[in-house]
């Protein structure tokens, strides 16, 4: 790979315009303008998943860096935001599990729940007090953080959230069901009273 250098990007191309030209040359410049659009999206998806600016700095950096290294093999299937945030998800989940000392048992994906007992779930966890919120999220497993945040915070799809994790519907349903269940034992281990 190599760089050409121009005088200046056309600021006007799309995402899918500017990759397909990367792929094709890379060019600082355009490679530029996807970091400059995206680089405060990421920063945000690393912060709220490792809770630590520094180390969402760099994994920011890092995640632009393997986009670049990648860029090639980006097969336009889906949105160039989608497979950046998928890198950012899995770069960070990826992090925050090798920091992690405890394992924590898998789940069976494919164990059902009545629909009122899970609309119950998210009613009691959208009711938690915003200044209570992050320690409960900060104690949670980095995987069901992440789902939580993509659910609530980024408000993702059900479709954007399978692309994102490679999962199929049900699966991806029942990963954000049992990462309300977690965090709502959570809360109510961490706040007695107010539960």
């Amino acid at each position: 790979m190599y760089f050409k250098k121009k005088a200046k990007p056309d600021i006007g191309l799309s995402d899918e315009e500017l990759v397909l030209s990367l792929q094709q040359v890379m060019d600082a410049d355009l490679f530029g303008l996807l970091y400059d659009r995206y680089t405060a999206r990421v920063y945000q998806k690393c912060i709220g998943m490792v809770r630590d600016q520094d180390i969402a700095k760099d994994l920011t950096h890092d995640i632009f860096l393997k986009a670049f290294v990648n860029l090639k093999k980006f097969d336009h299937r889906s949105k160039f935001g989608t497979w950046l945030y998928r890198i950012t998800y899995n770069y960070c989940l990826d992090h925050l599990r090798k920091g992690q000392r405890q394992r924590t048992s898998q789940v069976d994906e494919g164990m059902g729940l009545e629909l009122e007992e899970e609309d119950r779930y998210e009613e009691e966890l959208l009711s938690m007090r915003s200044d209570e919120l992050p320690t409960v999220l900060e104690q949670l497993d980095p995987g069901d953080r992440a789902v939580l945040l993509m659910k609530y915070q980024d408000e993702l799809s059900i479709k954007e959230m399978m692309e994102i994790l490679e999962l199929g519907e049900s699966a991806v349903k029942m990963r954000i069901m049992r990462s309300r269940e977690r965090a709502l034992v959570k809360y109510r281990n961490l706040y007695p009273d107010l539960s």
